[in-house]
């Protein structure tokens, strides 16, 4: 049953909500965690898919009808495709997507894609047709390069799950993401262009944010969203497209018309006056920015019996305080305590 819309205390309608079903992963890429990982949460402190069934079903009735599942690496949680079954089937869940490393594509993607098969009913009543969306993170096309930064000998591996998915018409379109390093992602460029130009994948290159777990960001290791647009549109002319509200990502075709380049500038050119976006952690927890200092539990009220009524006033008073801003860069930002992993991205 639709409710009021969730909105924050600056008056932006949240629609978007980033769940993390697990904090592990199988890779260690560099911008993220160190060589020996992190601690891992206790299997009975992360959220069953009951219980994240049930949050995205409540906040589906708020209008927050777009889920990205994350984690960690959310294919190693173990069933991870009866889960995506079961938000695909709520009312008022219109978009669904996953972001993964791609290591165990090639083993679930035909679950996954049938997973999402079913038809769901948007918030307005009109009923649209299934299917997920997916985006998958390669940080280089070269096996050496690939491995120096996630420490894993896994291209070949991604790029055949990959592969996969791609077979199946019903995952398209396919993001491919890249968080972008100076002093390494220069060099990769051209190659993920010519992905760009010669497949079916829309190429993203993320810039690097402070949420590493050895704390060694700085800004000058930021390749930014401007100095990429001039490599690529020195390669072919880019022309920009529409940016939709709320959207993480600027977006540009190729002028001749094969194929498109995303950027995602969250540090150069924040988006933070649209964000529509809160996220839910592995373990309950609530987030209303990436870089929030602060965190909402809901699982414990949820385990303890709240009900939905009860859970929703914890969730609209935690989204009326919702950050501003990010203030990255400014004098005083505190990195937060969670690494991307812990948060979900």
């Amino acid at each position: 049953m639709a409710t009021e819309q969730l909105v924050d205390g600056h008056g932006r309608r949240i629609a978007d909500v980033r769940v993390s079903v697990t904090d592990r992963c199988n890779f260690r890429c560099q911008y993220c965690m160190p060589a020996e990982g992190l601690p891992w949460l206790d299997r009975a402190e992360v959220l069953t898919f009951e219980e994240i069934a049930r949050l995205v079903t409540l906040l589906a009735s708020m209008g927050v009808h777009d889920v990205r599942l994350t984690g960690g690496e959310p294919l190693v949680r173990r069933d991870f495709p009866r889960l995506v079954a079961m938000l695909a089937g709520i009312d008022g869940v219109e978009d669904l997507a996953i972001t993964t490393n791609g290591f165990l594509l090639e083993r679930d993607a035909a679950a996954l894609v049938a997973a999402g098969a079913g038809r769901r009913r948007g918030a307005d009543g009109r009923s649209r047709a299934g299917g997920i969306r997916f985006n998958v993170s390669v940080d280089s096309l070269q096996a050496d390069r690939f491995y120096e930064l996630t420490r894993r000998d896994a291209l070949d591996q991604v790029l055949r799950g990959l592969n996969t998915l791609a077979a199946f018409p019903q995952a398209h379109p396919i993001k491919v993401n890249a968080v972008a390093l100076r002093g390494f992602t220069e060099d990769e460029v051209p190659a993920f262009v010519e992905l760009a130009r010669n497949s079916a994948y829309e190429v993203r290159f993320i810039e690097f944010m402070p949420l590493d777990a050895d704390h060694a960001w700085t800004s000058d290791k930021v390749l930014t969203g401007a100095e990429l647009h001039t490599m690529i549109d020195a390669l072919y002319p880019l022309e920009p497209l529409e940016r939709e509200p709320g959207a993480t990502a600027r977006v540009y075709r190729f002028a001749d018309g094969r194929g498109r380049i995303g950027l995602i500038n969250p540090v150069s050119e924040p988006f933070c006056g649209d964000c529509n976006r809160i996220r839910l952690t592995a373990d309950g927890r609530l987030r209303t920015c990436l870089f929030s200092l602060n965190e909402t539990n809901l699982r414990d009220p949820l385990r303890s019996g709240a009900s939905d009524p009860e859970l929703e006033q914890i969730v609209r008073d935690a989204v009326w305080r919702k950050e501003l801003k990010h203030h990255i860069g400014e004098p005083g930002f505190v990195q937060p305590a969670r690494t991307m992993s812990a948060i979900g991205g």
